[in-house]
């Protein structure tokens, strides 16, 4: 019996974020249809990881893998879901789980966030375009270089009239100076990448100020239920496996 695959999501208000993960979850199905896929929520949205792995126990299953559905490696992955793992052992004993690492940085990503980019009509040979790659914002500043090496990455592979990344929160710069920098280098039309996975109220503050300081911006949507994103969740569930059980430290076991 395989262990289940346990994919925990940030969680928000909107119906609209839960709904988007259990899509890039049925696409893993289509997939993986072997596989045990059950999805956890972090706070804002039920289940909760700590009742998903309860029911993992109550199920019969002894193993869990947790995939965490987080671009980068900030407070949630290094704090919040150590614990419920670890709340979770304490209430079930003998049960053993191993957490995969975050889904970024990884190649995948990349793919996926361009690929959504370009289905908004966006001609990379656009030397009056300027693009913002828009991203969450954390006080872990790893997280938000990979935004700006993302976005370094498609300048040097297009001839745009620049890429800036920007942060709907905790980091600079915002939406409306990224749109300035990118007006001053010449950029006379907009589009917008999404390093996000869902959408969300930050999504949504990204769009919102984008439409604000720029005409008709071309808009992204958020990396969601595509199928690399998808290969990536089974890729991390699969390294998880593979890991041996002194090199995850006693919350992982």
């Amino acid at each position: 019996m395989s262990a289940p695959l346990v994919a925990v999501a940030h969680g928000s208000r909107d119906p609209r974020s839960a709904e988007t993960v259990r899509r890039l979850l049925n696409v893993v199905r289509s997939v993986r249809p072997e596989l045990d896929v059950r999805e956890a929520f972090l706070d804002l949205s039920a289940p909760s990881l700590g009742e998903v792995l309860d029911s993992v126990y109550s199920d019969g299953h002894r193993q869990g893998v947790v995939v965490p559905l987080l671009l980068g490696h900030a407070y949630h992955a290094s704090v919040d879901i150590p614990e419920a793992v670890a709340e979770a052992r304490r209430r079930n004993p003998g049960l053993s789980v191993r957490v995969s690492g975050v889904l970024g940085p990884d190649p995948r990503l990349r793919t996926a966030a361009w690929r959504r980019l370009l289905r908004t009509g966006v001609d990379p040979g656009d030397t009056g375009m300027g693009v913002v790659l828009a991203g969450a914002g954390s006080a872990h500043p790893p997280a938000n270089g990979l935004v700006a090496e993302v976005a370094e990455s498609w300048r040097r592979r297009t001839a745009w009239a620049g890429v800036v990344p920007a942060f709907a929160a905790a980091a600079e710069p915002d939406v409306p100076t990224a749109v300035e920098r990118l007006r001053a280098a010449g950029a006379r039309r907009f589009a917008v990448g999404s390093w996000f996975l869902a959408p969300g109220r930050l999504p949504d503050r990204v769009i919102e100020q984008a439409c604000e300081h720029a005409s008709e911006p071309l808009l992204a949507e958020p990396m969601g239920d595509d199928h690399e994103v998808a290969d990536l969740v089974v890729g991390r569930y699969e390294s998880a496996l593979d890991r041996s059980p002194a090199a995850l430290g006693p919350e992982g076991r």
